[in-house]
Formats: C-alpha cells, structure tokens, sequence
C-alpha cells in the first residue's frame, strides 16, 4: 500500500491569533482559508507547500457537539490538555530562540528526555502543546 498523511487537524478558537503564530511565528505559509457560518478553518503547510497539512478548525464546529461538551472542550483547551502537535527540526536550539523572541509561550526549553528524544515545547493561541523535536 502507499498511503500518506495529508492533513491533521487541531483547534483554533482564534483564527487570526493562530495565524500569527503558525504562519508568523513558526514560518508555515497559508495554503487555504475557509469561512463558512461565522467560522474559518485555516490549512498550513511548510512552505513550498509539499508534506502534512495543518487545519486549524473551529474546536465546536462539529453539528454533533452539544453545548456541554463545547463548553468541555473550551475548558481543556484553556488547560492545555485538548489536543497538541509535534515539530521537528534540525536545529533546535535556533528554531526556540526564534520562537521564544516572538514572545511565544514556553512550557519546556530544549532538554534531553528520558525516552530518547531532545525537544522543547510552546503553548499556542488556542492553548495547544506544540512541541518541537530536534532531529538525529
């Protein structure tokens, strides 16, 4: 089989905010932006636009979703703990101190993790982990 991921989505309350930091702040260009109902969903990619796309989505778009359960969501992602995303980079030690100058959020500087990986971590707009792995 050849199968690839094409897209992956992760939850932006504030569309214009995520753009800043996924486009300004982390580099990745925007490839498409759909409104429809009020909402917008942003898809990014790393520029040249080949690889995994990112969709930023409205966390409750989904007709499913009851109002508790948005209100349930917008709690986890005010803590962090909704969904997250993992970079990778080669030059890991550059690519914090570029983030961190645009006055991202840090929750972890570089650091050697026990499992084998080194990497470091920011919060988002929307409250996501994203994470960002250098690579060996």
């Amino acid at each position: 089989m050849d199968i690839t991921i094409h897209q992956t989505f992760l939850p932006a309350d504030d569309p214009e905010a995520a753009l800043g930091f996924y486009r300004d702040t982390l580099g990745f260009e925007l490839l498409d932006d759909v409104g429809y109902n009020g909402m917008r969903w942003l898809t990014m990619g790393a520029p040249g636009g080949s690889g995994t796309q990112l969709v930023l989505y409205p966390p409750t778009a989904d007709p499913g979703i009851t109002a508790d359960e948005g209100r349930t969501i917008a709690e986890m992602m005010a803590k962090g703990t909704f969904a997250s995303l993992i970079l990778a980079t080669k030059d890991l030690d550059g690519v914090f101190d570029a983030v961190q100058a645009t006055g991202a959020e840090v929750m972890q500087e570089p650091a050697d993790q026990p499992y084998g990986v080194r990497d470091c971590a920011f919060r988002d707009p929307a409250g996501n982990t994203v994470r960002i792995q250098e690579l060996r």
